[in-house]
Formats: structure tokens, sequence, C-alpha cells
């Protein structure tokens, strides 16, 4: 899917009759970008998660023309813990329950689908927990689900992972940035810092396994490789953007409405 020149479309600067009138032709996605503040090396501004999230989500919002909400940038960072300053973390259970309240307002409030488009490693587990609980609540009314923008094709997960498994402000995070945001970026104060974590069995959280805040090789980063990458981000969260947009569940509706009665979640 080529990416579209038309603007993104953002909520917030919509009026409400604005929003109802979308909604009245049809259009009730959501897109929702998460990303984090917190320290990324000595070389990246602790806004890196969010630009490339809501960077991104804004692409799939003009390639789609599906709304965006503003970017969550206060998520769960916690595994960064005080080491370095320029963190700051929700608990896992504010997280989750943010999540849950802002779909409980979409499904009140005329939407019927929600895309989040998640840009920090952090937040992954948290945002599953957050869809299964969101999706069990509003079954057949809200449909959710999540995409990690560093695993939406293969290519992309190998360009991300090229230089650390266990990878935090490395080459693609350095790239991505130099390209969205070139003027935040110090070339001259990066350090790489190898991963060390092979053969561990037990979590270890970043305070423990790098020296400076990165794991990785961002000296090797490069803005015209960062296009490239984002491009072919952009590209592919619209795709699954566009397809969730009339995404279907497998089974017929009278298959399991009636028989998928849960205790309150």
């Amino acid at each position: 899917m080529t990416i579209s020149p038309d603007a993104p479309l953002f909520l917030d600067r919509l009026s409400w009759r604005q929003i109802a009138d979308l909604q009245d032709q049809g259009n009730r996605m959501l897109l929702l970008p998460t990303g984090a503040t917190e320290q990324h090396g000595p070389h990246l501004p602790v806004n890196t998660d969010t630009v490339i999230a809501a960077s991104l989500a804004a692409a799939a919002s003009a390639a789609t023309g599906i709304p965006v909400l503003p970017a969550l940038a206060f998520t769960v960072s916690a595994g960064h813990t005080g080491k370095w300053p320029g963190t700051f973390s929700l608990r896992h259970e504010t997280f989750i329950h943010a999540i849950n309240d802002l779909g409980d307002w979409m499904a009140a409030t005329g939407w019927d689908r929600l895309l989040i488009v998640n840009a920090h490693f952090g937040n992954d587990a948290v945002l599953r927990v957050a869809v299964d609980q969101l999706r069990l609540r509003h079954l057949g009314t809200l449909q959710v689900g999540m995409v990690n923008t560093f695993l939406l094709t293969p290519s992309i997960r190998d360009q991300f992972f090229a230089d650390a498994d266990d990878l935090h402000a490395n080459r693609a995070e350095t790239d991505l940035m130099l390209h969205l945001a070139p003027d935040t970026v110090d070339m001259a104060a990066v350090e790489d810092d190898p991963d060390r974590t092979a053969g561990t069995v037990l979590s270890h959280p970043v305070s423990q396994t790098s020296l400076n805040g990165v794991t990785g090789r961002p000296s090797e980063g490069d803005a015209a490789r960062g296009a490239a990458l984002f491009a072919e981000m952009a590209a592919a969260l619209a795709e699954k953007a566009a397809t969730a947009r009339h995404e279907q569940p497998p089974l017929a509706p009278e298959l399991w409405r009636d028989c998928s009665r849960l205790p309150r979640i």
C-alpha cells in the first residue's frame, strides 16, 4: 500500500459535531498511539518512542482516513529503573486502567473499533492484558487490537533486532529519529553498548544490563536508512489498519453472541 499525501485526521482537532458526522458516515474506528517517556541513552530524547508511535499513526491515518487520537506519552517504563534521569513511568495497573477507561468511553460514544499502535517494548504485556479485558467486556460492540510497530513485518523486525536482541536506543531507533526529529538527536554524544543478555534465563531490568541506557550500536545510525524504514513501517501499519477497519469475527454473531456471557471483567 502506498502512503497517501492526504493529511492525517487528528480527532482532537475536531468539534463534537464534526466527530458525529464522521460516525454517521461510518467512520467508527480509532487509532491510539502509545509511546513512553524514558531515558534513551546519551544521544536520543526521552520522547523517542512517542515520536515514533505518533508519526506512524499519523501516516496510517493519512493513508486510510481513520481518525488518530493523541499519543499516550506516559506509559510503563519501570524496567529502566531510576538509574538514569528522564524516565517517568506509570504503574502497570494504572496504565491498564487508563486503557480500559478510554475504551469504555469509546464504546459509550459510538466507536466500534480500536487499534492501538505501540512503539514501546515495555508496554506489550500490559497492553495485551488491557486489550483482553476490553474485548471481553465489550464483546460484539467494540473490537480491539494492538500492533507493535517494531514487529509489523519480518523485514521490519529484522532491522530492529540487527544489532541487539534486547535492544534499546539502538541503530534502528536512531535511524528513525534521525529521520523524524534530527534536531533532537545528539550524535556527538552517541555511545554503543553491547547486548549482555545472551544465555540469561531470568529477567533483568536495563539497569542490570546496560552501562549507559543503550543496548546496540546507535553509532551506525543513518537518516536515509531511517527514512526507508519509516516508509516501510508506515505502509505496513496502513495496510493492517485498513484490514481492521472492515474485519469481522470469523464466526457469525449467532454462533457466539448468546453463549459468551462472562462475569464482569
